[in-house]
């Protein structure tokens, strides 16, 4: 009998399925040809950049300013699609980048672009200025420019000989705040029972879960420390503009009056405050600089970008035979491994294994930016530290942006402690913190009970209230820990634990109070506190040595990837529609997410915190 032919129907079938297979295959055909291409370019030696003489050092920092990159995983930096620019910006990149370039007679002088700049802190744009006024005293000029300046846009700008700004601008500076949402009443509405323990009535950060508002301790001890702040930018930029004392607050108070004489004309304002010294639209202004230095062969003026220029001068240096270790301690303090952007307890200590077993390091510099976290693992790495001491190697701490609570905690064991003058450090105290669900249970219908051989068994449980025994000894427990604390700090700093209660319990201080109150001994930025350590461990040369989590070689690979320019052939191969977010609305659902993200910090084995919630740089 003969074979029948297909049906209409199945031929049909077989062909969709022939084409499906084909689709599929050629997909990951070209999508292996492309890693392929990575591959090959990743590895492939590329030509040596050189700095061509008389030109501009372009400095463009990205997103925020850090000590410490956060930890992203390298494959989804290449397969991110939604941000061209980098999110962060290391200080020590830039500062180090423009002091070569002060010395540097290839370089005739420094451009500030400054519109993707999100911010950082004034601690690390005072560190920054500080590079920019060694510059300047070089002789070579220093020019800023932006389209609509924020407060911390402008505070490096004005450190420019000459400040531009697109005549459809502004220069947006509004003074400095710190505002908090408050949820008692959400609470109280979802019948959550908030237990909170502390010591003092400055430490504050459980505030928002127990109150509506802020206390009156909390408003004084923040109005203090942010006035301060306030007083060295505005200082700052009068003195740098050569302005009269008080024209910031002048030109603030006086914004709306003014603006409507100039029939809202922003750009206008910050010229006649003397703000900016001109207002050229940003294509003319890099036209008439390429008219003075000369136009690279896109038109603009001559330029080289400062990360390239910091890539050769690193590559140039030579490896001294004594190292200064550097570890960076950046973000809430956490049990445990943790990747850069937070501090883990077990992380650290494998860090300072590292400089124990390294004969060459003769000095250990710790720079901390965070507000603290759990007291067990920032005792861990106190204890850490305090073999590194007991081993004869010197350790200088240097505070960044904030080094307060748990940050003030594993700086004790520290020969030296520095800071900036606006750095925020303190917030000396503890608490904890329980949640009950029972009203919230019984609402729904849900009833707990059983029986226990005492009154604490099956005390601690979040289906049940908190019987006053166990109130008591969680208490007990915090105010333990808060006597640990002061007592550490009074001997860490030779005094008694009276004298360190009179300023603790929970106060946040600026770096120029700590210093007045004897929490810290120097103030000063990173470069000088590694000088101090290298002081301290008798060299005179030496070379300082990150000491920082490695990649494995695959995550390295991927990381070069992600850094050329294939990684855009990745992106568009794996690119779908996405919807973009206005910065203002992202920055609204942060806020909103803020208790989620305070949760999340809680991971204490036993609940009991050195953390400074609202120790943050304002805005």
């Amino acid at each position: 009998m003969a074979d029948k032919s297909p049906g209409f129907f199945r031929r049909t079938l077989g062909g969709l399925w022939n084409l499906i297979t084909w689709i599929r295959v050629t997909l990951l055909n070209v999508f292996f040809l492309v890693i392929l291409i990575a591959v090959v370019a990743a590895i492939w030696p590329k030509d040596p950049l050189e700095v061509p003489n008389k030109t501009l050092l372009k400095v463009a920092p990205t997103g925020v300013l850090v000590d410490q990159y956060t930890h992203i995983d390298p494959f989804a930096k290449v397969i991110d699609s939604q941000d061209s620019e980098p999110a962060e910006t290391l200080v020590k990149d830039l500062i180090e980048a423009i002091t070569f370039a002060a010395e540097d007679d290839r370089i005739e002088g420094l451009v500030l672009e400054l519109d993707s700049l999100v911010g950082g802190g004034i601690s690390k744009l005072e560190e920054i200025g500080e590079a920019l006024t060694v510059f300047k005293e070089s002789g070579k000029p220093i020019y800023a420019q932006g389209s609509n300046l924020t407060q911390q846009q402008y505070y490096l700008a004005s450190y420019a000989d000459e400040v531009n700004l697109n005549p459809l601008g502004s220069v947006l500076i509004t003074g400095f705040s710190t505002y908090r949402n408050y949820y008692k009443d959400a609470i109280d509405n979802l019948k959550i029972s908030m237990h909170v323990f502390r010591t003092g009535d400055y430490k504050d950060a459980m505030e928002p879960f127990i109150r509506n508002s802020m206390s009156d301790a909390s408003r004084e001890h923040n109005q203090r420390w942010l006035n301060q702040l306030w007083s060295v930018y505005t200082g700052q930029i009068e003195q740098l503009r050569d302005l009269p004392e008080g024209s910031i607050n002048d030109y603030i108070a006086t914004m709306d009056a003014k603006l409507k004489e100039l029939n809202g004309n922003a750009a206008k304002l910050a010229l006649d405050a003397g703000l900016v010294d001109s207002l050229i639209a940003p294509k003319q202004w890099r036209s008439e600089l390429a008219d003075t230095y000369g136009a690279n062969n896109d038109g603009s003026y001559k330029s080289f970008d400062y990360l390239d220029y910091l890539s050769i001068e690193r590559s140039l240096e030579f490896p001294e035979p004594d190292t200064i270790a550097l570890i960076v301690a950046r973000g809430t303090i956490k049990s445990g491994y943790q990747p850069a952007g937070q501090i883990g307890d077990k992380s650290f200590l494998e860090l300072l294994d590292q400089v124990k077993q390294d004969p060459t390091v003769k000095a250990l510099v710790v720079r901390i930016d965070s507000g603290g976290g759990g007291v067990y693992a920032s005792e861990n790495i106190r204890q850490g530290l305090m073999e590194i001491r007991e081993k004869g190697i010197p350790i200088v701490v240097s505070m960044g942006t904030v080094a307060a609570s748990g940050g003030y905690w594993i700086a004790t064991p520290a020969n030296e402690i520095w800071a900036t003058p606006t750095t925020i450090t303190g917030s000396i105290g503890v608490f904890g913190a329980f949640v009950t669900l029972e009203d919230s249970l019984k609402h729904l219908g849900i009833n707990t009970d059983g029986i226990g051989t005492s009154e604490l068994a099956g005390a601690i449980r979040a289906d049940r209230a908190l019987s006053p025994m166990a109130q008591s000894l969680l208490q007990q427990g915090i105010n333990h820990m808060y006597q640990q604390f002061i007592e550490l700090v009074a001997q860490a700093r030779d005094t008694t634990p009276e004298a360190i209660d009179q300023i603790a319990q929970g106060r946040v201080w600026s770096g120029q109070s700590a210093l007045e109150l004897g929490l810290v001994d120097e103030l000063g930025n990173l470069e000088q506190a590694i000088a101090s350590a290298a002081e301290l461990a008798e060299i005179e040369t030496y070379t300082v040595e990150t000491i920082e989590q490695e990649l494995s070689p695959f995550e390295q690979f991927v990381s070069q990837v992600s850094q050329s320019h294939v990684a855009g052939l990745i992106q568009s191969s794996l690119e779908s529609q996405q919807v973009g977010l206005p910065p203002a609305l992202i920055q609204h659902y942060k806020a909103l997410a803020e208790p989620l993200n305070f949760a999340q910090s809680l991971t204490d084995p036993r609940g009991v915190y050195a953390l400074c919630f609202e120790c943050v740089q304002p805005q």
